[in-house]
């Protein structure tokens, strides 16, 4: 009996090395891979904070529409970060929960959604460039991740970009209607 206690501690060491050494292998397999998700997530989490910096400022300023398409799009990029991270521990790699940038103080309407429209374009091309990049690795999941965050990017960007239409279009007028229906919310009372 104590032999066959002594040979199964063995071979369960020698299964811990190899899963330890496995881990290493797929980790230097997969290195880009997690080098490109952790710029994912960099990204998203920039965003994040970017439009919730623009939910707060137009909520202040009554633009209920406004402020309401931008938490959903944040609450959207923080799945998406939820996404690589899995797929980076899923690899064997760290996750790096650092924002791209600083919040920019945008406190123009106009301003905002043009910088929103830019970021959700330049993460459609990233994405679009490292799925490419992640097939070209022999890594087909990791593509597929990136190839869903661009149907989301462009998602976002077609709704920023119909906000800026709308304001060309009917100028000054758009935004006080958004104003006028977010005093007459909240004059309403709360909802049960």
């Amino acid at each position: 009996m104590v032999g066959f206690c002594q040979v199964n501690s063995t071979i369960l060491t020698l299964s811990r090395f190899k899963m330890i050494k496995g881990e290493k292998r797929r980790n230097n397999m997969h290195e880009k891979s997690i080098e490109l998700l952790n710029k994912a997530i960099s990204d998203e989490l920039y965003a994040v904070h970017q439009y919730m910096y623009f939910h707060f400022h137009c909520e202040d300023q009554d633009y209920e529409f406004l402020s309401g398409l931008f938490i959903k799009t944040a609450i959207e990029e923080m799945g998406h970060i939820e996404l690589c991270a899995e797929r980076v521990l899923f690899l064997g790699g760290e996750v790096e929960m650092i924002a791209a940038m600083e919040v920019q103080k945008i406190h123009d309407v106009k301003e905002m959604l043009k910088l929103s429209r830019q970021m959700e374009e330049d993460s459609a091309k990233d994405y679009n460039k490292w799925a490419n990049e992640s097939s070209a690795n022999s890594d087909a999941a990791t593509r597929k991740v990136f190839e869903g965050l661009v149907d989301d990017e462009e998602r976002h960007f077609d709704q920023y970009d119909t906000e800026m239409v709308n304001i060309e279009k009917f100028g000054e007028r758009y935004l006080a209607l958004q104003s006028i229906e977010g005093s007459r919310i909240r004059a309403s009372g709360p909802t049960e």
